[in-house]
């Protein structure tokens, strides 16, 4: 493979999700992950420019949407906290939960993406199967970790990423008995990624916050995280083999558009555009309390997803087939609209006080521009365990590097917390 290409590709979905995954700090959760996932799986489609998946285009998309998604319900905000702390101990830790908690997110999103692109009518994947044991895989190591053995990560926050590990297992284990091993290989990468980029990005929190430079290094973090999700889960797809299914027939998606276009975006409008929230945010840009503008602000919103969602729907009944400049279109209106509604939530339209609303724009012309000039070839290579062992642990020892010059950077700063040294309290507060 030509590595200029290769590497071309790689920024190109690294700067999409990564540009994603940090507007998903405005919105959290479940759905904003989902959101963010469905555009780093996109722009993949796109930069691999094969019209066999563009016949499946928003089944693929909606299944990278839901493993990114399904990463959402861990808590990371004590963990980003030991990270902040003085004692190597301490930041080590920190860095490797996140590494842990940025790898699942990986590894779920990169795995049920690589699943949708092997799916076909010759070798079907079993989802309803799948679906049942990840619920139990949650429920068992959940279970045993938590509540049998007690290995906390985040005392006395939520320990749900010990649900998503389980999760992850079954996953990695009905890749292994069904011999998806490419999609496998794409989890792997994306894990690797995520978790590197999760650790990496704290990292560059701390630093950040030692500058005192003013801007939100905490978007910086969550940039990171997915920059380098993206970079792995692109290089697994794009150095994996994948069954020509060129010869299977259009169908209509109504599920997978109904999700993407309706569901996850009125998901969102519904926990982020409330009236306390956006009163505690516009309020202060104006200096005193401007209802009208907040009711703008919370119904505009929801007008703009529906006006979306009914003309993607429209598009869809209308088409016949999918092509690349469809995808490309709709890459354009879903990424677009998400970053309309961060700029809406923020007030950035009222003041510039977030200039990290208008660098998501500087990145989406720099993707739109590469997006069109990529020129990709795929190369087919298989799993390598022992190399993968030898990244893995480059990666964790490039971390401990990460974690000595953090702790030996600063003195007590704010938000830091200790996960030794300290008691820990026994009493679990209501989420």
């Amino acid at each position: 493979m030509n590595n200029k290409k290769l590497l071309l590709s790689l920024l190109t979905v690294g700067m999409s999700l990564g540009t994603a995954w940090a507007i998903r700090g405005q919105f959290g959760h479940e759905h904003g992950a989902a959101w963010a996932g469905s555009i780093g799986s996109i722009a993949i489609l796109l930069v691999a420019k094969r019209q066999d998946w563009f016949s499946k285009a928003f089944q693929i998309i909606v299944s990278g949407a839901m493993g990114w998604g399904i990463g959402g319900v861990m808590s990371y905000g004590l963990v980003v906290g030991y990270g902040r702390d003085t004692e190597f101990i301490n930041v080590y830790y920190g860095l490797i939960s996140l590494f842990v908690i940025g790898g699942l997110y990986g590894f779920i999103g990169g795995g049920l993406f690589g699943l949708s692109l092997s799916n076909s009518s010759k070798s079907p994947v079993a989802w309803p199967q799948l679906l049942v044991e990840m619920v139990v895989g949650a429920i068992l190591i959940y279970f045993f970790i938590i509540q049998q053995y007690e290995w906390l990560m985040t005392p006395p926050r939520d320990e749900s990423w010990a649900g998503v590990l389980g999760m992850a297992a079954a996953l990695t284990w009905f890749m292994f008995r069904t011999k998806q091993y490419s999609a496998l290989r794409v989890a792997l990468f994306a894990g690797l990624g995520g978790g590197f980029g999760f650790a990496f990005g704290n990292f560059l929190q701390v630093l950040g916050h030692v500058s005192e430079i003013k801007f939100n290094f905490w978007n910086v973090m969550e940039y990171s995280l997915g920059f380098f999700g993206g970079i792995g889960m692109a290089y697994g797809t794009f150095t994996s083999h994948w069954e020509d299914t060129s010869e299977e027939k259009y169908t209509k998606q109504w599920f997978p558009i109904l999700m993407l276009v309706l569901i996850i975006p009125f998901t969102m409008w519904q926990q982020n555009f409330r009236m306390d929230r956006l009163e505690k945010t516009i309020t202060p840009l104006l200096q005193s309390s401007d209802q009208a503008m907040e009711l703008s602000v919370r119904w505009d919103s929801l007008l703009l997803i529906l006006f979306a969602g009914i003309y993607w729907i429209n598009v869809h009944a209308k088409s016949k087939s999918l092509t690349y400049e469809d995808i490309r279109k709709f890459f354009i209106g879903h990424f677009g609209l998400y970053m309309l509604l961060s700029i809406m939530i923020t007030g950035a339209f009222l003041s510039t006080y977030r200039i990290e609303q208008y660098l998501y724009l500087v990145n989406f012309g720099i993707i739109l521009y590469l997006i069109n000039r990529v020129d990709l070839s795929f190369e087919n290579y298989s799993i390598s365990w022992k190399s993968y062992a030898k990244n893995l642990g480059i990666v964790l020892a490039f971390i401990a590097v990460l974690a000595f010059i953090a702790s030996n950077s600063h003195d007590e700063i704010k938000s830091s917390h200790k996960r030794f040294g300290q008691e820990i309290p026994l009493e679990t507060p209501k989420p």
